[in-house]
């Protein structure tokens, strides 16, 4: 049986097979996280709830949950089987993203959110551990590539799913409609793929790489810009622009092929340009998240919605630059069977600060804005341009990264 499995697992039919599937649930993923997003201002208006009360709830509780349970998750697929902790996680967090559409008070949603989160943290982890298993290092960047396009494709679709369902359903349906489906696609996880389970604990080995500690930190710096833009910016153009949710998702699913370009176009980048310098795993992350800074500010303060929103296109891609390279350098400085618990460490580190820390800071400086100066409705718009300061903190340090993750791949 075990050489049997040997022979399927290098069968390329069947390697991006796996990726597809794992892509549809990584896109599933941010479709159940992310739809919170445009369907923000609903909720507020039929909760009564704050700017930082929202931040809160899409943020810091959010993110408490998804990090802290990450690390268990993910040594338990390191010794069990990684295909059945997706799957369970799957199901848990669809089923709570549709348990969200019951929710009568502040209090109900939060709970069912941190369902959500807690069924999130064990997606990527097993994931990444199995595409790694399946490619070798000079395909990996790329195959990671595929699988992160779930994040455009799923805030994606989920702006445009949400946006128009809201409008003629409300917002509860929208979380029935998005969440239900993903129950199914967890049973054809469970039933599809196969894996041998890989055990072996990372914590020591990747910290002791200085490349790690600073694309990590670099990383969740750049995450930090990217959670705290993306909750707010539906809202932003409701409030500064008076544009409908119909109208913004179906523009931020337009942009989504964007995302998509640049997630993967930096993926594959690296990997050609690595072939000569390994170095380019960093320096193009690096580059990509220091030119996305004008192009989001013009984005978040020019007066005209449509200009701002194609100009965002750019923004957009270039902002999606580090997510395959930092996925695949994590997997390459580690052994075979350190992967699920090498990943889940990154996301850790990435969402603790950026997913956590992120919508929270932004909300709260939102609100402080607004109360101590006479922008009003702006103020949402300059807190977005202020946090935009950790783009190029982290573009920093993806270049100093660069410095040693040769030797450290050694």
């Amino acid at each position: 049986m075990e050489s049997e499995d040997h022979k399927l697992f290098s069968k390329p039919t069947y390697q991006w097979y796996v990726v597809i599937l794992l892509t549809t649930v990584y896109v599933f993923n941010f479709i159940d996280r992310n739809i919170l997003a445009i369907l923000g201002q609903s909720i507020k208006d039929d909760l009564m709830i704050s700017d930082t009360a929202f931040g809160f709830l899409g943020g810091i509780a959010f993110a408490i949950f998804y990090t802290f349970m990450g690390i268990p998750i993910a040594r338990l697929a390191d010794r069990k089987s990684r295909k059945t902790v997706l799957a369970v996680c799957l199901a848990i967090w669809s089923g709570m993203t549709a348990v969200c559409g019951l929710a009568q008070n502040f209090t109900m949603l939060l709970l069912a959110r941190i369902g959500v989160a807690i069924g999130e943290a064990g997606g990527s982890p097993p994931s990444h551990s199995i595409i790694s298993d399946l490619f070798p290092v000079s395909r990996r960047a790329t195959a990671l590539g595929i699988y992160a396009l779930g994040i455009p494709i799923g805030s994606a679709v989920g702006f445009l799913a949400g946006g128009w369902i809201n409008e003629i359903f409300g917002w509860r349906t929208a979380f029935f409609v998005v969440g239900i489906p993903g129950l199914l696609l967890a049973l054809f996880v469970y039933l599809t793929i196969k894996e041998p389970p890989p055990v072996m604990d990372v914590l020591r080995l990747l910290w002791s790489k200085r490349s790690f500690r600073y694309m990590s930190i670099g990383g969740a710096l750049h995450a930090f810009v990217g959670n705290g833009i993306g909750l707010y910016i539906p809202m932003m153009f409701q409030r500064s622009h008076g544009l409908g949710t119909g109208e913004i998702g179906t523009w931020l699913f337009g942009l989504g092929f964007f995302g998509m370009v640049g997630t993967f176009g930096a993926g594959y980048l690296c990997d050609r340009l690595g072939e000569k310098d390994r170095r380019w795993y960093m320096w193009l992350p690096g580059i990509m998240t220091l030119m996305h800074v004008p192009f989001a500010a013009f984005t978040y303060l020019y007066h005209d919605p449509q200009i701002a929103l194609m100009v965002y296109a750019v923004a957009y891609i270039l902002g999606h630059g580090y997510l395959a390279p930092t996925f695949a350098m994590t997997q390459s400085l580690v052994p075979l069977r350190m992967r699920a618990l090498a990943a889940s460490i990154l996301l850790f580190i990435l969402n603790i600060i950026g997913l956590g820390l992120g919508p929270q800071i932004t909300g709260i400086l939102s609100d402080t804005i607004n109360l101590t100066t006479d922008l009003g409705v702006n103020s949402l718009r300059w807190a977005m341009v202020s946090v935009l300061v950790f783009n190029i903190i982290s573009a920093v340090l993806y270049i100093m990264a660069g410095r040693t993750v040769v030797e450290d791949m050694r």
